[in-house]
């Protein structure tokens, strides 16, 4: 039963203390897969604490970025606290707040703990897809048999980064698209970024991260009229030579089970799935718990 002395309230500056200590304490926390710490989004809308005499027992942070989509980038609850418990005392507060200011919002989350989904299906949120991970070492590469010379790879400039956000929304749709804050923090943290680009411009790009056993590829995208031409091969051939991560290392990437165009571009490319995925849950004004 929560007690009568718990209230719920908008996260501020002088909560970044508690707030971290309750992220790296405590075991009950979901954090999303971010180019933003979970701590920058506090001072947010939709970034709430729920406190009992001062002291935070539970987190919940879901603004939207991209516009309609609030992931929920941070939940987390004291120990002594029920999760269900703290989860609905943020989630009403939080419910409330997102669709009376904008009723065509989704609040999503990308679930990789069990007790999370429990909570979140519960709630009324549904399954919407799974994201599965593949990866490739140096043995399993099919490098692109034919390349097209009109299309050039080069690293990418600031001056390219309104025309990549285009692609990114082009090609993810509203529901995956980056935003431009997103994109620019991607691009500051990866080990290499390129774009491809034709006589007529901009046609494609790619942002990858390092690790200690190799790179990620973090995103590829390709402009909707430049697919079929090996676009996306030569993105993903050109990183491979630029941070030279086979035969030695690893390259790993992430995407949706029912984006085939993108798995079959993967397969080409000799990776092969890990076994491993994560259910994509979200919740809108449709969904009833």
């Amino acid at each position: 039963m929560i007690s009568l002395n718990l209230q719920v309230r908008r996260a501020v500056a002088q909560d970044h203390r508690q707030i971290s200590n309750l992220i790296y304490q405590e075991s009950n926390t979901h954090r999303h897969l971010d180019w933003r710490p979970a701590l920058e989004w506090i001072g947010v809308d939709n970034f709430w604490v729920l406190e009992e005499n001062g002291f935070i027992l539970a987190t919940l942070a879901c603004p939207e970025d991209p516009r309609d989509v609030a992931w929920i980038r941070l939940f987390s609850h004291h120990s002594h606290l029920s999760g269900p418990d703290a989860w609905s005392a943020l989630w009403n507060i939080a419910h409330t707040q997102i669709f009376s200011t904008n009723p065509q919002a989704r609040v999503a989350a990308i679930v990789m703990k069990q007790w999370f989904y429990s909570t979140l299906v519960h709630t009324g949120f549904r399954l919407r897809q799974n994201i599965v991970l593949l990866d490739l070492f140096g043995t399993q590469y099919n490098p692109p048999k034919h390349t097209d010379h009109t299309v050039r790879i080069r690293p990418m400039q600031d001056a390219d980064m309104p025309m990549v956000e285009q692609i990114d929304r082009e090609a993810f749709g509203a529901f995956w698209h980056n935003s431009m804050d997103a994109l620019q923090r991607a691009r500051f943290q990866s080990v290499y970024s390129s774009v491809a680009e034709d006589d007529r411009g901009l046609i494609g790009y790619q942002i990858s991260t390092g690790n200690p056993i190799g790179a990620h590829l973090a995103r590829l995208a390709v402009r909707i009229e430049a697919q079929g031409r090996g676009v996306g091969s030569a993105l993903v051939h050109d990183l491979i030579q630029h941070t030279q991560v086979l035969p030695s290392g690893r390259l790993s990437v992430n995407t949706q089970d029912d984006n085939h165009a993108s798995l079959a571009l993967y397969k080409k490319l000799g990776f092969n799935r890990t076994g491993e995925f994560y259910p994509v849950y979200e919740y809108f004004m449709d969904h009833q718990a």
